[in-house]
């Protein structure tokens, strides 16, 4: 049954939608007006998705703010990078050969939702800036690197139905997603709808900032999208985030969007749904909106909703939206209660406060995007040094990588050109970067590079070595490419404490370079001041960053651009015909799209990038028995994603490096972890292998913690590198438990943090918290999430990692379980935990042994 009685005809467009305000007040009259834009949009989806018969039960959940059940969510698209997206088609690729085995037909196996794939994170920045032919020979690196890839991507598009694909040298997702992808709102058979999706990586809500709800999730979650099953949740804590007050002179979005991170981090935002309500978001552009919205993990949320108004509309014609869609737009929201104005009532489960006027030139670091660090309190917080800095000897706290990167900045064109306004006061002064530092741009779009021209900015910052080195997702995820081995080898034989400055949103531990120490999030013209004072030593608010030709000290403020003179030239420089010849060539239908080809991919035995997926072999089919496991590690608070698979360059004498050498790779063309992903051999060999990692079981003579991928095979004691042991664990077929902390899993939204620790032969994770995204991967791979009662820690039963563990209970949702701990001594310790299977779908998941062997176990018994 359907909900068509909700149907109406949108005033002066040949069009109708399902009136949200209706359905809801049929079921709770005068409650519309209370609903948050979220609830609104999510009632929706409902009207237009969900059967009648089951209707009233999810619309009361948003009405009245209820969390005792789940409703579906039917997301309008997915949109992959090729990390995740390449790997989601692998495991797709797979299921089609699991499906034949079985009797099945693999040609049905598509994506029922439009699904678009961006191939943005395979470039590493191996030339920098200051070569004049850095893109072109960047780009060559990547295509040479990434032959098995690109060609399995190249099959993925003329295999499956229902797949766009924007091949690399394009940008970035979620900046072709916010200036081009998103509708906002759809038409599709004549019904209007709110654009809705889900994206393969943990920033997809940059998009929110247009009113879109897009949440980031696992690239097991998108298949599961996909493949036309909706998305269960229960409604989730949506917090009104009310904007007062006016940015300063000189405050970039940047700024704002960092003390943003830090003051939502310290309101305990994690999971919940943000709207961005108030007077001050007059005062912010859509390129700020999304500056906010991009940085949404870095702060725990789900999504950061901002609601449609004249910013957005205003936004959509800058970017060469049709008029017909701008106009379809602006009254699809007003006439069904979208338009912020139709908002003024609605309520919020809890309401913060932010003043713009309190924001300050900042840094974010080290290694956490939310450690706000103001420019002004550089000693108090012992960052700067007053050290003597010289063009011929690197000092303390180097910068060895300065890079302009990343969509959450890079969409924003009042901080690019701020960037490119400081770079052209700089040249005019005569300064310069210092010689190591390794300098980079890398926008999101090509449209930067045409408001960069046209306002003859982009020759200014390539003065500086602040040159276009490639449109990708670059230093940000880890891609920064190799120092100069002279540079490097003086840094390690000297020990020198060295950083990166990049205008991205992750610094985490040895996510930017394995040979930078620590790394600072900042600016684009605050990168540009970094590389030319070459240290983080150095107080870029007062300490000289050279002189004038009459001997006169520069300092930042000399050449810090105004507000006036960046809006000048976006104003002047920043034009709809920019987008529309940038982007309409690149979604330009292919003519050769649904060629007929053989369903199954030829999978190459050799290729250490694209392997045929284990999941379906018989031990991963059903649940573990949860009995006998011993601990792999037990680990501290803030174990990211990048510290269960790092995205870095893969070193030769790691693991990964060893197994790539040995299959034929050449040392130089050992790429990055993420883009070996789609093999499971080489990225098995990635779990745990960060450096940086601290696991409790190892320690120095003197109790101390050591650093390293580092474990204690049990029970001999014998210390080992991780891969060494999980290597001896599974010859023995022994059954593995994780012991952690606080935020378990918070980071990028990989998938192999799960997919790894899965094949590693870990059956359950218990920590004092679980990142959501990450938790969601772990029930997709069938891996048992569950987490201490409030108060109960590792240390509250001083677990060493010497005991076994088993799990005692019924799983049922969010129940409590018991963890029957065995010390080495036979003493039995019982711990109460929460089984975090959220709802009774992932119960059905995880019982399947993931969401891989459900879908399989499901389209069989459906032939």
């Amino acid at each position: 049954m359907t909900n068509d009685k909700y149907l109406k005809q949108l005033d002066g467009l040949d069009v109708k939608y399902y009136d949200i305000k209706s359905a809801v007040e049929d079921i709770q009259p005068g409650s519309f007006e209370k609903l948050n834009y979220t609830s609104r949009v999510l009632a929706e989806n409902l009207i237009r998705k969900c059967p009648s018969e089951d209707l009233k039960d999810s619309l009361i959940q948003l009405i009245e703010k209820r969390t005792d059940k789940d409703f579906p969510w039917f997301p309008s698209r997915v949109v992959c990078h090729d990390i995740l997206g390449l790997t989601a088609f692998v495991d797709l690729a797979g299921l089609r050969e699991a499906i034949a085995k079985e009797g099945g037909d693999p040609e049905k196996v598509n994506p029922v939702v439009p699904t678009q794939l961006i191939v943005d994170h395979s470039l590493a920045v191996e030339c920098g800036g200051f070569d004049p032919d850095a893109f072109n020979k960047n780009r060559a690196i990547e295509d040479r690197r990434n032959a098995d890839r690109f060609h399995f991507i190249n099959w993925t598009k003329e295999a499956f139905n229902n797949v766009d694909v924007i091949p690399p040298g394009n940008g970035i997702m979620h900046q072709i997603n916010l200036e081009k992808m998103s509708p906002v709102v759809h038409n599709r058979d004549g019904i209007a709808f709110p654009d809705t999706l889900v994206g393969t990586d943990s920033h997809t809500p940059h998009v929110d900032s247009l009113g879109v709800i897009a949440v980031g999730v696992g690239g097991l979650e998108a298949e599961n999208v996909m493949l036309g099953n909706p998305s269960y949740m229960r409604v989730p804590e949506i917090i009104g985030v009310k904007i007062v007050g006016d940015r300063k002179e000189g405050i970039t979005a940047t700024d704002i969007a960092l003390s943003m991170t830090s003051f939502l981090r310290e309101n305990n935002v994690i999971s919940a749904y943000l709207e961005f309500v108030g007077e001050g978001l007059k005062h912010l552009t859509l390129g700020d909106r999304a500056t906010i919205s991009n940085m949404t993990p870095e702060y725990g949320a789900s999504a950061a909703m901002f609601a449609i108004d004249e910013q957005t509309i205003d936004y959509l014609k800058l970017t060469g939206r049709t008029p017909e869609q701008v106009d379809l737009v602006e009254k699809y929201a007003k006439a069904n209660g979208l338009w912020a104005n139709e908002l003024e009532k609605a309520t919020y489960a809890r309401e913060l406060v932010f003043d713009l006027s309190t924001v300050t030139r900042s840094l974010a670091g080290p290694s956490k995007p939310h450690k706000l660090v103001p420019t002004s309190t550089l000693e108090e917080e012992g960052i700067t040094k007053h050290i003597e800095i010289k063009d011929d000897k690197m000092p303390d706290g180097a910068v060895l990588i300065a890079a302009i990167t990343s969509c959450t900045n890079t969409s924003n064109p009042r901080n690019v050109v701020a960037a490119g306004l400081l770079a052209k006061k700089a040249n005019e002064l005569g300064l310069k970067r210092k010689p190591w530092v390794k300098s980079s741009l890398a926008p999101g779009s090509k449209v930067v590079e045409e408001y960069l021209e046209d306002s003859h900015l982009l020759s200014e910052l390539e003065k500086l070595g602040f040159g276009i080195v490639g449109f990708a997702c670059t230093t940000c995820n880890g891609m920064s490419g190799a120092l100069d081995p002279k540079i490097q080898k003086e840094a390690v034989d000297n020990d020198i404490y060295t950083t990166a400055v990049l205008s991205g949103n992750r610094n985490f531990d040895g996510r930017i370079h394995p040979y930078v120490k620590e790394a600072f999030l900042a600016s684009p013209p605050l990168v540009i001041a970094y590389a030319i004072a070459g240290s983080i030593r150095f107080d870029i608010e007062k300490d000289a960053l050279g002189t004038d030709k009459n001997g006169n000290p520069i300092t930042l403020k000399d050449i810090w651009p105004t507000d006036a003179e960046i809006d000048e030239v976006v104003n002047k420089s920043v034009r709809p015909s920019m987008f529309t010849e940038v982007y309409d060539p690149m979604f330009a239908k292919n003519p050769l799209a649904n060629v007929k080809i053989d369903p199954f991919y030829n999978w190459n035995s050799r290729s250490t990038y694209i392997q045929k997926p284990p999941y379906w072999d018989d031990e991963f089919m059903g649940m573990p028995a949860l009995k006998g496991m011993r601990a792999l590690g037990v680990f501290p608070d803030n174990i990211t994603t990048d510290h269960l698979s790092p995205s870095n360059a893969i070193l030769p004498e790691s693991a990964s490096g060893e197994y790539c050498i040995k299959m034929g790779l050449p040392v130089e063309d050992l790429n990055s972890y993420a883009t070996h992903r789609g093999d499971h051999n080489t990225a098995s060999r990635a779990t745990l292998a960060n450096p940086k990692l601290f696991n409790e079981m190892v320690k120095d003579e003197n109790g101390n913690v050591k650093q390293g991928s580092l474990t204690k095979i049990m029970p001999e004691g014998k210390e080992s590198r991780m891969w060494e042991a999980i290597q001896t664990y599974q010859q023995r077929k022994q059954p593995l438990i994780i012991i952690a902390g606080t935020n378990y899993g918070q980071g990028s939204s990989r998938d192999w943090a799960a997919k790894g620790v899965r094949l590693a032969g870990v059956e359950v994770v218990v920590a004092e918290s679980i990142e959501r995204i990450h938790r969601t991967n772990l029930v997709g791979m069938g891996v048992l999430p569950l987490q201490f009662k409030d108060g109960d820690t590792r240390h509250t039963y001083n677990i060493d990692g010497t005991e076994t563990f088993e799990v005692v209970g019924e799983i049922t949702p969010r129940t409590t379980l018991t963890l029957v701990m065995t010390r080495a001594n036979g003493e039995k310790v019982e711990i109460p935990v929460t089984c975090r299977l959220d709802t009774s779908a992932e119960v059905e998941v995880y019982k399947a042994g993931g969401i891989l062997q459900k879908f399989a176990k499901d389209f069989v018994a459906k032939k």
